[in-house]
């Protein structure tokens, strides 16, 4: 019985010798950060295109895509001659509230814009329950507005390595506020058609047109699936 306490209080010494000869793991936090993974899923982003509209158009399908109930947004309709966002509608209210969050990436997942994603920010620790309740200002311009605790110029960063809030000025342009200019409505003729449709010659519009027994034109839909 003795015997078998000391063989395992050797093998326990051993262990511990065997990693005193082995690099260290650990790194002197929070004067050195480890760098999260490209694909780390930290706080909240919202983001807006080049031109300064907001990528967020308001259709709430992160909100219901949420298991957490952790978000919440207000739309309104978009004034055509001063649009916040490139859509119909713009969120006027958009919050998350953090102590809720699971991090579980389905908001960004839902998003059809790209509008918000998971940054590599993960020191999100504070004092007061308010500051954990994310405004669309905050999202928008962390270093600006979020809680100076819980905002790390180090650590955040609004273009991955992928590039992929850099690479996403054209998602959702080809719509617009009601009232405005529709984009699309140009003439082929003009040279400028191109370039408002994202670089792509624009497609003609066909009309249906009555083919003969049997047989479908470009316009029309196969006999049977109407």
């Amino acid at each position: 019985m003795v015997f078998n306490d000391v063989k395992a209080l050797g093998k326990g010494f051993w262990t511990t010798l065997k990693h005193t000869v082995k690099p260290k793991v650990t790194i002197r936090y929070p004067d050195t950060k480890r760098v999260p993974a490209p694909k780390f899923r930290g706080r909240h982003r919202l983001y807006t295109h080049p031109d300064g509209l907001e990528r967020c158009i308001g259709c709430s399908l992160c909100a219901a895509a949420c298991p957490s109930q952790a978000i919440y947004v207000r739309s309104a309709e978009n004034d055509p001659s001063r649009p916040v966002s490139p859509g119909e509608r713009f969120a006027v209210d958009y919050e998350i509230n953090m102590i809720r969050c699971i991090y579980c990436g389905f908001c960004e997942e839902a998003c059809p814009v790209d509008a918000i994603k998971l940054g590599p920010e993960y020191e999100l620790s504070d004092f007061q329950r308010p500051d954990f309740v994310y405004t669309k200002e905050m999202l928008l311009e962390p270093a600006k507005y979020a809680p100076k605790i819980q905002y790390h110029a180090d650590v955040d960063r609004s273009v991955d390595e992928r590039g992929v809030h850099s690479t996403l000025g054209t998602v959702y342009r080809s719509h617009h506020p009601i009232g405005a200019a529709d984009p699309r409505a140009v003439s082929h003729a003009d040279p400028h058609s191109v370039a408002a449709h994202g670089g792509a010659t624009p497609r003609p519009v066909t009309t249906p047109t009555t083919g003969a027994e049997g047989t479908t034109t470009p316009g029309d839909a196969p006999r049977g699936q109407l």
